[in-house]
């Protein structure tokens, strides 16, 4: 039996003056799915992450966080109700370690607002949180590193424990592959699809080889618009698809 969806677009649309940039987008992430959104740059994938995620509000549509509409909510909101999120550019700070990093994304969600004037020490929920999250990707090893030191992949990674460690439900990831190597590539990869075990998670990806090998479902955008949807068969065999932007990358 097909579950409910974590999150759940209906007609969602963003304009900005005269321009649509997402144009009644009509989708579903689902706990235990790996749910891929592809197409070509300036397609409105990022400006989607923005509306799932808080960080633009939606003009039209809805937009429902397990069967709650959270449409127009601010990005705190979002992120303290479990969506968790990361940047198509690398949004950590180099100068902290990596441990800290991810223990003040922890704090955000696990620490009321009255106790954030407390010494960081002082509390013990983030910096555990952090700690577990950091072992989910991989870093544990490296949380006293000075994350400027870190590799790209390495900082990737690190972002995503960022995400992770807010205790999310919905994880939205744009680009997490970008500027990596064939190897750094495959490890992320599949620690892509161990978290798609507990999570619902979305993906923004140009590597087609990645997406292929890790989506359970995917959605094409062009022009602001759902071209196609469905599993990586069926996108793979669109004429469609194919014409608009795989080309014969696929």
């Amino acid at each position: 039996m097909t579950t409910a969806p974590a999150m759940e677009a209906v007609d969602l649309t963003r304009r900005f003056g005269g321009l649509v940039a997402v144009n009644a987008v009509t989708l579903a992430l689902r706990t235990g799915e790996l749910h891929a959104l592809i197409g070509p740059n300036g397609a409105g994938k990022s400006t989607l992450t923005d509306l799932l995620s808080g960080e633009l509000r939606p003009t039209n549509g809805t937009l429902r966080l397990h069967g709650v509409e959270v449409g127009g909510w601010p990005a705190w909101r979002f992120a303290r109700a479990g969506v968790g999120r990361s940047f198509q550019h690398t949004n950590v700070m180099r100068e902290m370690t990596a441990l800290e990093n991810v223990r003040l994304a922890a704090q955000a969600r696990l620490v009321p607002a009255r106790r954030l004037l407390r010494g960081a020490t002082a509390e013990h929920a983030p910096v555990e949180a952090a700690e577990a999250a950091l072992d989910r990707v991989g870093l544990l090893g490296l949380a006293p590193r000075i994350a400027g030191t870190l590799s790209h992949g390495q900082l990737r990674q690190l972002e995503i424990a960022m995400a992770l460690a807010s205790e999310p439900s919905v994880l939205l990831l744009d680009e997490p592959l970008a500027g990596m190597g064939p190897e750094e590539s495959g490890r992320l990869a599949a620690l892509l699809r161990e978290l798609a075990r507990d999570h619902a998670v979305m993906l923004i990806e140009h590597d087609m080889d990645v997406v292929f090998a890790v989506a359970d479902c995917m959605t094409v955008m062009v022009d602001g618009k759902v071209l196609e949807h469905g599993p990586p068969a069926q996108i793979r065999a669109s004429a469609a698809v194919r014409d608009a932007y795989l080309g014969h990358k696929a």
